[in-house]
């Protein structure tokens, strides 16, 4: 009987270290993907700065398309 529980509790410290791994691990990939989350945010503000200073400096012509 004894024997029996020391087994299943080795069994339930082995799933809790397994799972306190994975949740390192995963932990580790959001903190990353918050990073590059980040960066394409900044990238994204900065583009769109870019694109809305071409688009204000662009002359387009009054005129009718090809097919009138």
């Amino acid at each position: 009987m004894e024997n029996e529980i020391n087994e299943r509790f080795i069994a339930l410290e082995m799933k809790v270290a397994y799972m306190e791994d994975f949740i390192n691990k995963l932990q580790e990939v959001c903190v990353e993907n918050q990073k590059t989350i980040e960066i394409l945010r900044q990238e994204n503000k900065i583009l769109s700065g870019r694109i809305q200073d071409l688009s204000d400096n662009i002359e387009i012509p009054n005129r009718k398309p090809p097919h009138y």
